[in-house]
């Protein structure tokens, strides 16, 4: 275990010393009456990417925002895909490491949509000040087949005087002529050579004339070369 973790603290300095410069990709595909539109937007050592297809009267928006600054890092991906539906996704990370700290922040967002509505938000903030370390990764799925379907994902870490803090936060909402929804946080702190983990999973998934629902939060705290870990959980299926 100590090893991942000196390996990551590593990997995270390697990266921020390298990517020094912003970078954006924005790509849209519209076919058949469908109508598409990407946005990315880049601020200091951050890379952002959004790709929206759509077909067949389909709508879909891609929406990617990065920001890394000092040593921070941050990637930002945004794919929305509409077949006579809509879908939009929005994805933002940013990643602030100041005096000696580094953070890195990762989020990525999907909404795929089939004659319904799908609407995806992902989030990953990263902050890291005083030799710390912050690590934040966050993705969120919504897939509708003639349904609605919305995820959001939050990811959060702080690293203050030496603490490492790693937020992990994963939603998925997917539903068949029904409606599904998935919202998780994920909250990590870590000061004065703590070690703070904090990892939250949400799933929910409907059928025909369904209604799902799954909320899921996760925080974890530590100081003072403690640890803490907080891993929740939650599913719900109504086929």
């Amino acid at each position: 275990m100590k090893r991942v973790i000196l390996f990551s603290t590593v990997l995270m300095a390697l990266v921020a010393m390298n990517a020094k410069a912003a970078e954006v990709i924005a790509t849209s595909i519209a076919t058949n009456g469908g109508s598409a539109s990407s946005t990315a937007v880049a601020t200091g050592n951050a890379r952002a990417e959004a790709i929206s297809a759509a077909t067949n009267g389909g709508r879909a928006v891609a929406n990617a925002q990065a920001t890394g600054l000092g040593n921070g890092v941050a990637l930002s991906r945004a794919n929305a895909i509409a077949d006579h539906g809509l879908a939009v996704s929005n994805s933002t990370a940013d990643a602030r490491g100041y005096r000696g700290g580094v953070a890195f922040a990762n989020s990525d967002s999907t909404a795929a949509s089939i004659g319904g509505v799908a609407i995806s938000n992902s989030r990953a903030d990263a902050d890291s000040r005083h030799n710390a370390l912050a690590d934040s990764r966050s993705t969120a799925l919504a897939l509708s087949r003639y349904g609605v379907a919305t995820s959001d994902s939050h990811a959060s870490s702080n690293g203050r005087f030496g603490g490492r803090a790693t937020a992990i936060s994963d939603s998925v909402s997917d539903t068949s002529f029904g409606e599904s929804h998935s919202r998780v946080r994920a909250d990590a702190g870590a000061r004065s050579h703590g070690s703070a983990y904090s990892n939250g999973l949400g799933v929910s998934m409907s059928g025909p004339r369904r209604w799902s629902q799954a909320n899921v939060t996760a925080v974890s705290r530590a100081e003072r070369g403690s640890q803490g870990r907080s891993d929740a959980v939650g599913v719900e299926v109504r086929p």
